[in-house]
């Protein structure tokens, strides 16, 4: 499945266009950066609160499809240029982290 057909399924909101042709193999939670940075897998879904301008380099370290901040977190201005400049896709959604990742799990299975 690819990030557009994931994002459509799940109704979410668009914050930054980046690849959404790109394959979703797999999702992550997580907020504390350092954790996701070295544990996040390639090609997964990175849901989080976490909408500054690390977390985008983080994204782009872990190589993560895409990002959604749940629970309506906020994209700051400098993260949200430093993502369109990247092309990091990040979206958004009102959903907890735990709604959407079972959510997630289903779609990918």
């Amino acid at each position: 499945m690819n990030v557009q057909t994931l994002a459509e399924k799940l109704n979410l909101t668009l914050l930054v266009e980046g690849d959404l042709e790109r394959d979703v193999t797999d999702c992550y939670i997580g907020d504390l950066l350092s954790w996701v940075m070295g544990r996040a897998p390639e090609d997964s879904v990175w849901l989080t609160v976490m909408g500054n301008i690390n977390s985008i380099a983080v994204a782009t370290l872990a190589d993560v499809s895409c990002i959604v901040l749940v629970e309506n977190a906020a994209l700051d201005a400098e993260a949200k240029a430093k993502a369109e400049m990247h092309g990091v896709t990040i979206y958004q959604t009102e959903e907890n982290s735990y709604s959407l990742a079972v959510k997630i799990n289903e779609l990918l299975l």
